[in-house]
């Protein structure tokens, strides 16, 4: 039976969360451009095109409020973290250590690491049962355009497949759907094999909260959720994820970002039509999302809900 018991434990302060506390990506008002730049603090900023990291990410200082699931009764006077601005335009080519330029797609994505080193970090993160937090929002003056696909965050292990992954927009086809998709304007999360766990809608002006626990020795994965201030809430029962590998093999990096896939070109070949790295169409425009409240913790000491609330670890 799914537990949706949510434990009344008040704690000192309006941003403790359960412990241990793995890696917290909340940006500090310390964190600066340069850091960007140069991976210093809490991200990798490898992925994106020929620019600086700057062209393509920026923190919002106090010009805007991150979300108050981990701020509240603060956000007017004192936020605890900035908005982290992510966006991809038509340089957005990321070049691989192999393999050549990814035409096909427009990506910017962060990568949690300590200071440049992700390596270390992610069989700590990626060991026993994990939670993934993550709040979004909509960038109303970059939209997305939802005749593609976007993964907007994941875990990537070196096969190229995702632990679990969040999805907007339209699932890439060959060949091409109707678009936009029906669903084109939802979240998606999908487990290993790409089934849905959770949609709902991606609405404006509204903070949406997210956390996934990753149960890497059993395989399974469960999904909470709420808006703005909202205590997140157990959304699935505890789903197997069976297709995802165990161990090393399993483990990668937690990416979060817009990766843009491209639509098919009727131009290309049949094989390259299908070759969603390197081909297809992409109209070059810029777009882009607003991230806070991103940290990875344990369910040692219970999952975080928000303020100073802790939820059980979700058991089957």
């Amino acid at each position: 039976m799914l537990s949706k018991v949510i434990t009344a434990v008040l704690l000192p302060a309006v941003l403790v969360v359960a412990t241990p506390l793995i890696w917290d990506g909340r940006a500090p008002f310390n964190l600066t451009s340069s850091n960007l730049e140069n991976s210093i603090g809490p991200y990798l900023t490898v992925v994106k095109g020929s620019e600086n990291a700057t062209h393509y990410s920026s923190l919002l200082g106090h010009s805007e409020l991150p979300t108050p699931l981990w701020n509240d009764g603060l956000l007017d006077l004192s936020p605890s973290e900035q908005v982290v601005s992510i966006t991809i335009d038509n340089s957005s080519v990321f070049v691989p250590g192999s393999g050549g330029p990814q035409f096909g797609f427009r990506r910017t994505e962060f990568i949690a690491a300590v200071n440049g080193d992700h390596d270390d970090l992610n069989p700590i993160m990626e060991n026993g049962t994990t939670v993934f937090h993550f709040s979004i929002k909509l960038d109303e003056k970059r939209p997305l355009n939802y005749t593609h696909e976007y993964q907007i965050v994941f875990i990537e292990p070196n096969d190229g497949t995702h632990v679990f992954e969040v999805q907007l927009g339209s699932p890439f086809t060959d060949p091409t759907g109707s678009l936009p998709a029906s669903d084109a304007h939802w979240f998606k999360v999908r487990d290993h094999a790409l089934n849905i766990l959770f949609k709902t809608p991606f609405t404006s002006d509204t903070w949406h909260n997210f956390a996934v626990q990753v149960d890497w020795n059993n395989r399974t994965l469960a999904v909470l959720y709420s808006q703005d201030d909202s205590l997140l809430r157990v959304v699935t029962d505890v789903e197997p994820n069976l297709s995802a590998s165990l161990g090393p093999d399993a483990q990668g990096d937690f990416h979060f970002g817009v990766l843009k896939l491209p639509l098919v070109n009727p131009a290309d070949s049949p094989a390259d039509q299908s070759d969603v790295v390197h081909f297809g169409i992409q109209e070059g425009t810029t777009e882009g999302l607003l991230y806070s409240g991103v940290f990875v913790e344990s369910i040692a000491g219970g999952i975080s809900a928000g303020h100073q609330i802790f939820a059980h670890p979700v058991v089957g």
